[in-house]
């Protein structure tokens, strides 16, 4: 029973890797899990790599390691937050466990491919209401993010693509918006128009994980996944740099200025569309269409009352406050609330760390300043800073609800 046990400690870790939890977190759940099954505290846990050491019943020592080749889809998580609740809390033991472990890594996807990429079209055309509410742009996002969702379909089957997909996506996105302003007679192209359909790559949970783990002293972890986060910035930015160099486009006419047509009314229908696609892509449970709309529109409204009240690339911050204690809040006293991470998750690409950082990183070409720099730093800490600060709230919240 003891090299079991061993077995599903590691691999239920590694699960939890893949569904991208801090390595905080997994270590919690290793170490209460250690303590259920009277184990000595021996394990290493990494965002790709879990293994846990133990005795067997003979008093040999056995070790086990375990990977993930890939990452957890959504719809996933759901069953594997129901799992490490009832393993960490003595419910479940190693069998039945790892039984429930198999079924979970063997579910087939809710929805076909095309309803998947149908999704993300919904999801890119509501994003663009949000950054760059134009008639022309929520079409072109719509369309857009219909072909971006192809090629992630495609890199599901052929993983050896998924690397090339960021670069490649940006770089089919900004030829096809080339070709359409020409075609318009428009002389310049918004970044934020092509933000949208390429929504999907921005690395912002990556980064903001890697703050956590950073001020955790997690510094391996933290680094690698910092590291990771801004390759993937650059892979999205030369995409878009090489298509601007293929069309003889000067660097210049590529701007970050926002521009509305359609309303004051229309980024505060994008998050509900938003929230639509997130359904149809990600493929979460039903139920958790309620608390997908709470959890947006908190974080909405908190990035807006920052802009006003603080600043546009500080704006992050005080939408991942509200993003993380509201989420909290749900999951822990609402019934039948999601698991907090699987609330949060969503908010990042609505909040949309990575775009400000896109947005400057590219900028760095065409403006004859260094202004760019900085506000791409600050905009991608911003938001894990105001997650973080949000965490520190809820305990606070909790400490005096229980004195």
């Amino acid at each position: 029973m003891t090299e079991q046990q061993v077995r599903f400690a590691a691999r239920l870790g590694a699960a939890m890797a893949a569904a991208n939890y801090p390595v905080t977190l997994i270590r919690q759940m290793l170490s209460q899990l250690s303590a259920n099954y009277a184990l000595p505290e021996d394990f290493i846990a990494l965002p790709n790599h879990v293994q846990v050491a133990g005795p067997t019943e003979a008093g040999a020592s056995v070790l086990r390691t375990a990977t993930l080749d890939e990452d957890l889809r959504f719809d996933q998580m759901f069953a594997l937050a129901d799992l490490v609740r009832d393993v960490v809390g003595g419910k479940v033991g190693p069998v039945e466990g790892e039984a429930r472990l198999d079924a979970l890594l063997d579910r087939p996807p809710p929805y076909r491919t095309w309803v998947n990429m149908l999704g993300y079209g919904i999801q890119s055309a509501g994003l663009a209401l949000v950054l760059e509410p134009t008639p022309l742009n929520v079409l072109a996002a719509a369309g857009l993010g219909v072909m971006v969702g192809g090629f992630w379909a495609l890199g599901q089957r052929v993983t050896s693509l998924a690397p090339l997909l960021p670069a490649l996506s940006s770089f089919a996105v900004t030829i096809i918006c080339i070709i359409g302003v020409r075609q318009l007679g428009i002389d310049h192209l918004g970044l934020r128009a092509l933000i949208p359909p390429l929504a999907m790559f921005l690395p912002g949970a990556a980064i903001t994980l890697a703050v956590i783990e950073l001020t955790s002293r997690d510094v391996i972890s933290g680094g690698s996944r910092l590291i990771a986060g801004f390759i993937q910035i650059v892979q999205l930015a030369f995409g878009i740099l090489i298509a601007f160099q293929l069309m003889d486009m000067p660097e210049n006419q590529l701007t970050a200025a926002q521009v509305n047509t359609v309303g004051p009314w229309a980024p505060w229908l994008g998050v509900a569309v938003y929230a639509l696609g997130v359904m149809l892509f990600l493929a979460p449970r039903r139920s958790f269409l309620p608390w997908l709309i709470l959890i947006t529109y908190s974080a909405f409204v908190g990035q807006r009352a920052g802009d006003v009240f603080v600043g546009s690339y500080a704006s992050g911050f005080c939408g991942a406050l509200v993003l993380a204690v509201v989420a909290l809040a749900a999951s822990r006293y609402a019934a039948g609330g999601p698991p907090a991470l699987t609330m949060i998750l969503p908010g990042f690409w609505l909040l949309v760390p990575g775009s400000m950082a896109l947005i400057g990183f590219t900028e760095l070409f065409g403006m004859e300043d260094d202004s760019a720099l900085p506000a791409t730093l600050l905009s991608m800490t911003s938001v894990a800073f105001g997650l973080q600060a949000g965490l520190i709230v809820w305990r606070l919240i909790r400490g005096r609800a229980q004195a």
